[in-house]
C-alpha cells in the first residue's frame, strides 16, 4: 500500500460533486492547499447528467418559501442558506461569466442553460488557485493509523495523511456515476450516526394490467391535479404531469410528493393517491355532459366528445372502473375528479433522482465536522436531508460545501496554531 504525498497543512476533499467542489474552493480561498479526490475519471459527472436538459440552478422564490422545502431539517438547513443562499448562487455563478435568468416556474438557469460551460470555467478556477485534483481514487476509509483509504481502478490501495478532510460523497442515487452509498459501512464502522439511505424524488411501483402496461408504458399525463395526505395529515393537491411507466408512476409531478408517500408506505405498506384528470372541470358538469344520449358512438367516443378525454387519461378510467362501469355517469364523473390509485413501493434508490437519509445532523457540529472524528467534515447530499427537484437540492448542496469548507480551513489553522493560539 503506498501513500499520496499530502501536507499536514492540506485540506483533503473527497468528492467532486458541486459539494466538494464548492468545498475546495472556499477553503483554497481561505489559504488552504487542497487535494481533491474523485472515484471517476473526471469531477462533476452528475451535475453535468442533471444540466442536460437544462441545468436547474436555484430557485427565485423568497427565502422563507426556500427554506420550507426542506422538511423537518429546514432549521439546520435554514443556517447553510443564510451563508449562501439562492442569490449567492447566482452572484457566484456570474463571478464565472455564466449570467443566470428566471423561468416561468421560478427555477433558475443558466442563460445557455448548459452545465458544461459552468463546471469548466469552476474546475479551471480551482485548478489557477491550486487545488490539485487526483481521479480515479475511491474512499473506501482509514486504516490502523486513521490515514484515509483510497484505492485506484486497478485495486490498488494508497493512504493519506490529510490534516483535515470533507466528505462530499453524495447519496445511493446514480451510482454509475460514482454516488453508490458505499461509504456507509466505513463510516458507520467508525461509529457514525446514519440514517438509511432511500430514494428521494423518485417514481412508485403501481400493479398496472398487462394490456394497459402495453398501450400506455411512457405516456404522459397532463394536466393533472395529484392530491395525497403528507406525513403531518394534511391534504395537500398539487397540479402538473407524470408519467406512466411498465410498472408504474414518475414524473416531477410524483416527485414533488414523493417524500410523503415514502413515508407513507414505510408507515403503512401503501399510499394512496387520486388524480383529477379534468382541472378544468367541475364534476357537476362532467355528470351533465356525459349524461347526454350517446346514440350509436362508443362510450370512449363519447367520453371524448362529452368529456375530452382519451388516451392515457381514458385508459386510467378504464383501468380502475373498466369498461362497464363507463355507463354509470355518475360514478364516472366522481372518478375523473378523483380518480384512486395504490402506491405499493418506492422505485429503488439507484433510479431515483436523490438520496433521503445519510448521515444525521445531529452527529456534527454547526461546521459540519463529525463530533466522533474531530477534523472530519461533511457535506452535500450525504447528508441526512432531502428536498423536492426545482434546484433546492444544488443550492443546499452548495451551500453545504461552502459550511464544511470555512469549517475545515478553520480547524486546519487551529491545529496548525496550536493551543496558545487566541
Amino acid at each position: 500500500m503506498s501513500s499520496v504525498p499530502v501536507t499536514p497543512e492540506s485540506l483533503v476533499v473527497i468528492g467532486g460533486g458541486p459539494a466538494g467542489l464548492m468545498a475546495a474552493e472556499t477553503a483554497c480561498a481561505a489559504g488552504v492547499p487542497v487535494h481533491l479526490f474523485d472515484a471517476m475519471g473526471s469531477v462533476g459527472r452528475k451535475f453535468l447528467i442533471a444540466g442536460k436538459g437544462g441545468l436547474n440552478l436555484t430557485h427565485s422564490e423568497p427565502f422563507v418559501d426556500f427554506v420550507a422545502r426542506f422538511g423537518a431539517r429546514a432549521g439546520a438547513v435554514q443556517e447553510w442558506l443564510h451563508k449562501f443562499d439562492a442569490d449567492a448562487l447566482r452572484a457566484w455563478a456570474r463571478g464565472l461569466g455564466v449570467e443566470t435568468f428566471v423561468g416561468s416556474s421560478g427555477r433558475v438557469f443558466p442563460q445557455d442553460l448548459k452545465a458544461a460551460p459552468l463546471l469548466r470555467g469552476w474546475v479551471r478556477r480551482l485548478r489557477e488557485h491550486g487545488v490539485q485534483f487526483h481521479v480515479q481514487q475511491r474512499f473506501v476509509g482509514w486504516d490502523a493509523n486513521g490515514q484515509l483509504r483510497l484505492r485506484d481502478r486497478e485495486g490498488m490501495e494508497h493512504t493519506v495523511a490529510a490534516g483535515a478532510c470533507v466528505l462530499a460523497l453524495g447519496g445511493a442515487s446514480w451510482p454509475v456515476l460514482g454516488s453508490d452509498g458505499a461509504w456507509v459501512a466505513p463510516l458507520a464502522a467508525r461509529g457514525i450516526d446514519i440514517a438509511p439511505l432511500q430514494p428521494a424524488n423518485c417514481g412508485f411501483d403501481v400493479d398496472w394490467s398487462a394490456h394497459f402496461t402495453s398501450r400506455f408504458a411512457g405516456a404522459p399525463v397532463k394536466p393533472v391535479t395529484l392530491r395525497w395526505t403528507d406525513t403531518d395529515g394534511r391534504a395537500t393537491t398539487r397540479q402538473g404531469e407524470f408519467v406512466i411507466t411498465g410498472g408504474g408512476i414518475e414524473g416531477s409531478l410524483i416527485y414533488a410528493a414523493s417524500a410523503d408517500l415514502r413515508e407513507t408506505i414505510n408507515r403503512d405498506g401503501v399510499a394512496g393517491i387520486s388524480l383529477d384528470l379534468a382541472p378544468a372541470q367541475t364534476q357537476a358538469q362532467l355528470q351533465r355532459d356525459l349524461g347526454k344520449p350517446r346514440g350509436s358512438r362508443s362510450a370512449s367516443e363519447h367520453l371524448r366528445r362529452q368529456a375530452r378525454l382519451a388516451g392515457v387519461k381514458a385508459g386510467l378510467l378504464y383501468e380502475v372502473l373498466g369498461k362497464h362501469a363507463l355507463d354509470d355517469t355518475e360514478r364516472l364523473a366522481a372518478t375523473i375528479k378523483s380518480l384512486p390509485l395504490r402506491l405499493r413501493s418506492p422505485r429503488p434508490v439507484a433510479e431515483a433522482i436523490s438520496t433521503a437519509g445519510g448521515v444525521r445532523l445531529e452527529a456534527l457540529d454547526e461546521h459540519l465536522m463529525l463530533r466522533a472524528l474531530p477534523g472530519v467534515f461533511c457535506a452535500g447530499e450525504m447528508l441526512d436531508w432531502e428536498a423536492p427537484t426545482g434546484g433546492y437540492l444544488l443550492t443546499a448542496s452548495m451551500a453545504s460545501g461552502r459550511i464544511a469548507g470555512l469549517g475545515a480551513a478553520r480547524w486546519l489553522r487551529d491545529q496548525t496554531a496550536g493551543p496558545s493560539a487566541a
